[in-house]
């Protein structure tokens, strides 16, 4: 049996791997150039991003790592080699709905990695303007939270709005407590979102029966206010306890250890099809006796699963409602293609928001 390596000659490995890597990023980086070239050389208009490329190599990433780091790492890794490689063609301005250090940011970097500008704007409809005027490259909302459900605002601007969904993000809600203070003693008052409060009720019980629970715009905003007032605290993200240089009081204080919210990335383009794809449509009924059974009935006799269903007002006639929905599959697949033709027939209205990507981890 040989006898283990010294540190010393460990060291000396990994110098030597080091030097690999940086060469090898260096050579991808050049062909993200020249990648640059061949398409400003194109007399057709010029797409740098594409998320559908994006999602198949991070998706091959993850099939031929064989470890020791894990899956969601070693996607993290390359994410960030393809938007500096990306950045080297185009930087992208990227809308989300802030304030900074909001886990919409979260999601926004968590997709595009950290070369991107992003800007942080107050209301979802100010995001969605903002890439309507061409002012930034994309958009990233929240959709649905594994606990609360869906953000209705999101839905009604899809709905009104001629972006196209090309992309999703999943993101882990960890809730951590944050404060000035150095423990919770002394803790009279807890600032964060409506649904912080809601996701982290019964810690809140547990720990902090007798504090008042204020709600804010924002986690973001809350962890703001408890950096200006003292014997309060945040319910907030790590991000945003480091950017208002706050302590940690207590970590993952949410009830519901899978608690998760999806995101949805907009832009003004469509997706070429990526091998592993979701659509989203809006539709609503004619009043008739089963019109709602018929339309479903498109999407279950061509094998198309339909992964969530929501309905909301019209908004233009009074009870009067619109369904959104969301399948698997991409609208140029052929089973999809047909089925949303037939849905098209037999529906009052139908409106494809978009095909993209499955998110990836």
């Amino acid at each position: 049996m040989s006898e283990k390596k010294s540190l010393e000659q460990l060291r000396e490995e990994i110098d030597v791997v080091d030097k690999q890597l940086i060469d090898l990023i260096s050579q991808r980086a050049r062909f993200a150039q020249e990648v640059a070239e061949v398409k400003n050389s194109s007399p057709e208009p010029t797409t740098f991003y594409r998320p559908e490329r994006e999602a198949q190599v991070l998706r091959k990433v993850i099939e031929q790592n064989n470890g020791p780091l894990s899956e969601e790492e070693m996607a993290r890794l390359f994410r960030e080699i393809m938007s500096a490689c990306l950045a080297l063609e185009k930087t992208l301005d990227i809308a989300y709905l802030g304030p900074e250090g909001t886990f919409t940011q979260s999601a926004a970097l968590k997709h595009f990695g950290h070369s991107v500008n992003t800007t942080a704007f107050t209301s979802i409809d100010q995001v969605f303007r903002e890439v309507e005027s061409g002012a930034s490259n994309y958009g990233v909302v929240p959709i649905e939270n594994s606990i609360e459900g869906v953000v209705n605002h999101t839905l009604d601007m899809l709905n009104d709005s001629g972006l196209k969904i090309c992309g999703e993000v999943e993101l882990r809600i960890n809730h951590h407590l944050l404060s000035k203070n150095e423990s919770l003693e002394g803790i009279s008052r807890v600032y964060a979102h409506q649904q912080a409060l809601a996701q982290c009720r019964a810690w809140l019980d547990l720990h902090l029966i007798k504090a008042e629970r204020v709600s804010v715009s924002s986690n973001a905003e809350a962890a703001r206010i408890a950096g200006t007032e003292d014997n309060t605290a945040a319910i907030a993200s790590e991000s945003a306890g480091e950017l208002y240089n706050l302590n940690n009081l207590a970590n993952n204080i949410e009830d519901e250890p899978n608690n998760t919210t999806r995101f949805l990335v907009i832009g003004r383009a469509t997706c070429e099809p990526s091998g592993n794809d979701k659509t989203s449509l809006i539709f609503s009924a004619q009043n008739k006796p089963g019109a709602l059974h018929q339309m479903l009935s498109c999407f279950a006799e061509n094998g198309i699963s339909m992964t969530r269903i929501e309905s909301r007002p019209s908004r233009r006639e009074m009870w009067a409602y619109v369904f959104f929905a969301d399948i698997e599959g991409h609208a140029e697949d052929e089973h999809v293609k047909k089925a949303l033709a037939e849905l098209k027939e037999c529906a009052a209205m139908m409106k494809l928001l978009g095909s993209y990507p499955k998110a990836v981890l």
